[in-house]
């Protein structure tokens, strides 16, 4: 997961670049992406730290901090912020309806030929009486991502991931592929 989960981060904070425009989006997606900007940057700064050591190290930075670093973010900010996949290691990161909504619109979208770096999921619902407003922005796999996610795991590699991850269902993936989503929710209504 070394390099995968820091290639993977290092690109979602590539990627965190605003999509072209032809007007100023609102301020929540300015907030929602600036969000996504510290939850990555963190991530890659300790990735990057437990990188030098081993990919062990690094699997046990997504299994321990990468949550905690969310939950520090989201305290910070007052916004829910976190990953999520259609295949996910940690079954806490699992998509709730509305993140499997912002997936199927990140996958078809990307299937149309869209690029990564200018593709974002937005919607608006009142949940419960309240707005609530979220935002998505697709994590890609790159080539280090393989490390971890890939086809064919190392042996040490493959070791720490079935310690932490028993029901691992996040590895088969190719260089390019959708990996997930980073997300951030405003108001509440997380599930709906």
């Amino acid at each position: 997961m070394r390099a995968l989960s820091l290639s993977c981060l290092i690109l979602a904070a590539v990627s965190m670049s605003p999509p072209s425009h032809a007007q100023e989006p609102p301020a929540w997606v300015l907030e929602s992406r600036a969000v996504a900007g510290q939850l990555a940057g963190s991530l890659i700064t300790e990735l990057t730290q437990a990188l030098a050591e081993s990919p062990a190290a690094a699997i046990r930075v997504c299994s321990e901090r990468a949550p905690a670093i969310a939950a520090e973010v989201s305290a910070a900010t007052g916004a829910t912020v976190g990953r999520t996949a259609a295949k996910v290691r940690n079954p806490d990161n699992a998509p709730t309806d509305w993140q499997q909504r912002g997936l199927d619109y990140l996958a078809a979208q990307l299937a149309a030929g869209a690029e990564p770096a200018a593709l974002e999921y937005t919607e608006t619902r009142v949940v419960d009486g309240r707005e609530v407003r979220r935002w998505m922005k697709p994590l890609m796999t790159a080539p280090l991502c393989l490390t971890c996610h890939g086809a064919a795991l190392g042996p040490e590699v493959a070791a720490a991931v079935s310690e932490r991850y028993p029901d691992d269902q996040a590895t088969g993936f190719a260089a390019g592929d959708l990996r997930g989503a980073i997300y951030v929710a405003w108001g509440g209504g997380t599930k709906q």
